[in-house]
């Protein structure tokens, strides 16, 4: 087992342990000058999994990614693709969010009704 193909196995090991869809797990390596980067993509359906409770599982996974990649002499990265479709929110994204109808009212036409 090479160096550039442990951080690979460690990662695929860990990720396909968590998952429901092991098969749909893939990885990629790419190498530049910033360092490593590892991008994970998984089924949709597994990426709660992945990235736990307020991120807690990524960032442990990241944590170990990196002390991997020190002990090769390397700065490794952790990428999540988001798979097509993903469920995630349009605000949080930045895209538009339609129009809704408000029913508040400002302070002042709460009052209207009271007026003799």
């Amino acid at each position: 087992m090479s160096s550039d193909t442990k951080d690979i196995e460690f990662l695929e090991y860990i990720v396909k342990a968590l998952v429901d869809h092991p098969g749909d797990v893939k990885i990629e390596r790419k190498v530049d000058e910033m360092g490593v980067l590892l991008s994970v993509k998984v089924n949709p359906e597994d990426m709660g999994q992945l990235i736990g409770r307020q991120g807690s599982t990524a960032r442990a996974i990241r944590n170990l990614v990196r002390i991997i990649g020190l002990k090769n002499h390397a700065r490794v990265n952790l990428k999540i693709e988001e798979p097509e479709g993903g469920s995630r929110r349009k605000e949080a994204t930045g895209e538009e969010k339609p129009a809704e109808a408000t029913t508040e009212s400002s302070a002042t036409d709460d009052f209207e009704d009271f007026k003799i």
